[in-house]
């Protein structure tokens, strides 16, 4: 798809950042009625929307810290992109092996799944079983050594790439005006908005708007540091979360495992030709474009793998990290922290900016329509071109 052209630099909404979450702010924006600009620095999804574990679900490990409204949201997500989206996202099967030294016992794990479903809607396809031991050996050189149950639920895949574009030619469509490589110089707060100077594919460029998204991810902090004056910021974790890309496809299906060292929850889980393995939760310090595979998270994944499937011969082809941003709480780990988003504006009663601070891929278009009520507070309501909850989404290519 060509870069959409538009020669008007006045704007109701400059959104900076081509992820899943500036994509979507972007697609919600133009449904609510609303003229956007949306600044991508290098290419759609480059940073950690294209190094996901690929998953469209619920959060079902969330259930432990009591996340019940991010749970619900999500599976709420899940069922409209299904929808929506069937040539992107497709559901799938997962399956969780519960040993005689596994951290939770198979009541609990029935007790999860039986909330999970509940919190579903109670869907059909959000229904659980358990897999007889006469079908053990069918589980793809699954360790059977001591195995107590296996369960079984659905779940959802995507390509996040794919997703991520899918979802800003759906703003373009619209009415979007895209632009990349197009990088943020600096902002500055004038009367009622901003004024931004920006450069595209090299060329210096400005532009108004009357209302500015931070989507930066990763580099959110960064980018309010160039806006004048500096917006407030939220202090956050750069949560790393590494992948390794197996050459050799171990099932169809999904698998939802205990890591032996800590017993967090890591997936096995078919891509492409191979499979995927992930994830893990490290603290990252640094530049965020310097994110990359430490020799512990490699550690750690393949001792996970060999711990549930010794006989496995795949090797590791590839590998990718991406970095959450969560809330900073020096008091717990990484794993502990919540994955609720966090919207920071300039202004409760008047705002003109707003940073989003995490997010999940799942929940982009809940978020973005959270992003278009707070703008709503300043910018009179407009006519709607669409609903996002109906609006389909179809493979593109950027």
């Amino acid at each position: 798809m060509e870069k959409s052209k538009n020669t008007d630099s006045n704007y109701d909404v400059i959104i900076v950042g081509g992820g899943i979450q500036g994509a979507g702010t972007a697609q919600a924006v133009q449904a609510a009625g609303y003229k956007s600009l949306v600044l991508e620095k290098s290419h759609w999804a480059a940073g950690t929307s294209s190094k996901s574990s690929k998953l469209i679900h619920g959060g079902l490990r969330y259930l432990q810290s009591g996340d019940l409204t991010l749970v619900r949201e999500s599976l709420r997500e899940r069922r409209l992109l299904l929808k929506n989206a069937p040539s992107l996202v497709h559901p799938n099967g997962f399956y969780i092996p519960i040993y005689k030294h596994s951290r939770y016992s198979p009541w609990q794990i029935r007790l999860a799944l039986t909330a999970y479903w509940l919190l579903s809607g109670c869907c059909t396809d959000g229904r659980f079983n358990v897999i007889a031991k006469k079908q053990w050996p069918q589980l793809k050189g699954l360790n059977t050594d001591n195995l107590v149950k296996v369960f079984r639920y659905k779940d959802a895949q995507t390509d996040d790439v794919k997703l991520t574009e899918s979802v800003i030619q759906s703003a373009v469509s619209m009415g979007a005006t895209i632009k990349w490589p197009a990088k943020l110089i600096s902002a500055q707060h004038i009367n009622n908005g901003y004024r931004i100077n920006y450069e595209d594919n090299g060329t210096p460029q400005s532009a108004t708007c009357r209302f500015l998204i931070n989507a930066g991810g990763p580099w959110v902090n960064q980018i309010a540091e160039s806006i004048s004056p500096c917006p407030n910021t939220l202090p956050v974790s750069l949560v790393q979360g590494a992948h390794l890309i197996l050459d050799t496809k171990i099932s169809d299906e999904c698998f939802y495992l205990e890591s032996p060292t800590d017993g967090r929850a890591v997936f096995v889980l078919p891509w492409k030709e191979g499979t995927l393995l992930g994830t893990t939760e490290t603290l990252f310090e640094g530049r965020p474009e310097d994110a990359a595979v430490t020799d512990k998270e490699r550690e750690y994944l393949l001792e996970v793998l060999t711990t549930y499937f010794p006989d496995y011969q795949g090797k590791v082809c590839g590998e990718m990290a991406g970095l959450r941003v969560l809330p900073l709480n020096k008091e717990k780990q990484p794993y502990q922290l919540s994955r609720e988003v966090q919207l920071i504006t300039d202004n409760d009663n008047n705002p003109h900016y707003l940073g989003i601070y995490g997010g999940k891929l799942t929940g982009y278009r809940a978020t973005a329509n959270k992003v278009v009520k707070i703008i709503e507070k300043s910018l009179c309501v407009r006519k709607p071109r669409r609903n996002t909850k109906t609006i389909p989404l179809i493979e593109n290519t950027l």
